[in-house]
């Protein structure tokens, strides 16, 4: 009888346990449809997607889902949450605001129902993060102790180990020959195709710079030097800036197909399989992104390519830093990576010295030899980097560029409320940006406004620019935010198109859908299409929303999407205590976060998401913790 009792007990609490699980999956699989019409990228509002059958649909499907999370045995503390929830937290506010940003140019940041679903999104996305990372941490763990079968792709694997280790010479470095040269080759039709190359973004600038020996700090100056210098005598022996152009095209095509085969031929020693491999030259060879830059004479292609190598580096470096200390050729090659990614991209600098201060941190018991390594590559950068400008005398008067969030903030505050603001603080303004130029405001990109910066201005009375700037945001706080998110949201909201150059004209062509990638030939180049059907193709990836009415297609062109593949990564590492791993990609998440207070949101500021992309994946797939 006693047994009986017992057992009807126990089934009442399953049953009792049941219905709690299942009554919370149903307010959780109504909270996340919420979030989701909040999410959803609607002109004419949400009842569009709220009064649709398709609602149910997803109720259905969130029901299910909610009901195994619930189920699933979660252990350890409560901290195991923490990685999660604020992944989920950050993923929910920016899919969240991005739409508001995108549809109005402005977060509601008073609206209730807002921050409704924002909560709503980040619980549901909050367990399903942690549900998900907790079956890839078992999937690894399987992976981890499952016998060493000595099956033909285990000898094969060991095989190739075996032969790198032992290769010399030549020899040795055959595959990173043969993956450069598929790569290079992959990028000659499309050499041919938009003949001389892509010869945009302030490079005619560059090359004036050049021509006239009248240099700034605006640009890098060992990227002027490099590529205003190539063109230039390209056009000395020819007499065509047509073929100077191309000799560069052609430079930085060799330069990139060999940093991705030599990548690839890393995959390989970290023991990335055939199959693997033959995918990841196929994508160096042929993503458009990739391939853009590549035969771009825009700075960020090169960027990219030293950030990828300082990442597979650090791969390897935080795995054993001691032996990595030892290498004389690793070290010689990372230092030169990490002086050319400083050299390219003045914010590269900034966010090497943040990792450097990160890798002292974390490689503490050889602090020593951190500190000396590092703080060389930095004097060197500086010596290098000053060097130049002495001895070209280049202007380093120009502020805009560091100044660009406040320019903004100043610019969105004038725009909305010029009538109201007194007449002194508006002549303040002035005296850095004139009316004509503040007239130019556009929400998503800053280069109308700064262009009229008065530098001279700023350097004799920088207070009085400071003193206004934090007078008007502790007034309007929430247009500050605004006018920052509208130049940088397109970096962490994936469902934006970009169009911020919309409807301004430049040589060839005038911006209108799309602003994707600049595509064109500036003066004193022409486009000599040697191949025009696939150059079309190039041209309306670049101006016009092709690729984004594929989806699922049109999130591999997202710079948003991309980012929220590394925090996913990132996340799953942190929430396993891989650290090492964390570290290995820290370079890339710094330079993100520099582009965070750039002019604007553009592909070329994040090339390096593309290209440190099979590394990132190789690594994730790697079970090995650092």
């Amino acid at each position: 009888m006693s047994g009986m009792k017992k057992g009807n007990v126990t089934t009442a609490y399953k049953e009792c346990f049941g219905q709690k699980k299942s009554f919370a999956s149903v307010l959780l699989a109504l909270g996340g449809v919420y979030a989701l019409s909040r999410m959803l990228h609607l002109e004419g509002g949400t009842l569009g997607f709220t009064n649709s059958v398709w609602t149910v649909f997803m109720f259905a499907a969130l029901f299910c889902l909610m009901k195994k999370v619930l189920a699933f045995p979660f252990e350890g503390k409560m901290r195991r949450w923490l990685v999660p929830g604020m992944l989920g937290t950050a993923f929910s506010f920016c899919m969240i605001e991005g739409v508001q940003l995108d549809l109005k140019g402005s977060v509601p940041f008073t609206d209730a129902f807002m921050w409704l679903g924002v909560l709503a999104g980040a619980v549901v996305l909050t367990l399903c993060i942690r549900y998900f990372w907790e079956l890839l941490a078992e999937r690894q763990e399987r992976s981890v102790h499952a016998p060493d079968a000595e099956n033909g792709e285990d000898k094969q694997s060991k095989k190739e180990k075996r032969d790198v280790k032992e290769g010399k010479g030549v020899k040795k470095y055959k595959d990173w020959l043969a993956y450069a040269a598929s790569v290079f080759l992959m990028y000659l039709p499309v050499f041919l195709a938009v003949y001389p190359g892509f010869f945009v973004y302030d490079a005619q600038d560059e090359l004036m710079q050049v021509i006239t020996r009248n240099f700034s700090t605006h640009h890098p100056l060992v990227h002027v030097i490099l590529m205003g210098g190539i063109v230039q005598l390209g056009y000395k022996l020819s007499g065509s800036y047509n073929v100077g152009i191309a000799c560069y095209t052609i430079f930085q095509m060799l330069v990139m197909a060999g940093i991705f085969g030599w990548c690839v031929y890393g995959l390989k020693k970290h023991g990335a399989n055939k199959v693997f491999r033959i995918l990841c030259v196929f994508y160096f060879g042929l993503c458009p992104i990739l391939v853009m830059f590549s035969l771009c004479s825009a700075k960020d292609g090169l960027f990219a390519g030293m950030l990828l190598i300082m990442t597979v580096l650090l791969t390897e470096l935080l795995k054993v830093p001691e032996k990595f200390f030892e290498k004389r050729g690793k070290l010689l090659l990372f230092g030169l990576a990490a002086l050319g990614m400083m050299l390219l991209r003045h914010n590269g600098f900034y966010a090497f010295l943040v990792f450097v201060v990160m890798m002292l941190v974390y490689l503490r018991k050889y602090w020593q030899k951190t500190v000396f390594y590092f703080a060389g590559i930095i004097v060197v950068y500086l010596l290098v980097n000053g060097g130049l400008a002495g001895v070209l005398h280049a202007d380093a008067s120009e502020n805009q560029e560091m100044l660009t969030v406040p320019i903004m903030q100043l610019s969105r505050v004038y725009d909305t409320q010029k009538d109201q603001l007194p007449a002194e603080e508006k002549e303040i303004l002035y005296r850095y940006l004139p009316e004509e130029a503040l007239a130019r405001y556009t929400p998503k990109v800053s280069d109308g406004v700064k262009i009229q910066f008065d530098n001279q201005a700023y350097a004799e009375d920088a207070e009085s620019f400071w003193k206004l700037w934090i007078s008007w945001g502790v007034k309007n706080p929430f247009t500050y935010l605004n006018a920052w998110f509208m130049t940088s949201y397109g970096f962490w909201y994936p469902d934006t198109v970009i169009d911020v150059y919309r409807g301004n004209t430049v040589f060839t062509y005038t911006y209108e859908d799309s602003s994707y990638f600049g595509y064109e030939v500036e003066q004193p180049g022409i486009r000599e299409s040697k191949i025009p059907g696939l150059s079309e193709i190039y041209r309306r990836l670049s101006l016009e929303i092709y690729q984004q009415k594929l989806p699922v297609v049109s999130m591999l062109f997202s710079p948003g999407f991309l980012f929220w593949v590394l925090a996913f990564v990132l996340g799953f590492w942190c929430y396993q205590g891989a650290w090492g791993k964390v570290m290995a990609f820290m370079p890339v998440v710094l330079c993100w976060l520099t582009v965070l207070l750039g002019p604007t949101y553009l592909v070329r500021y994040v090339v390096y998401l593309w290209a440190v992309l099979p590394v990132l994946l190789s690594e994730f797939d790697n079970c090995t913790q650092l």
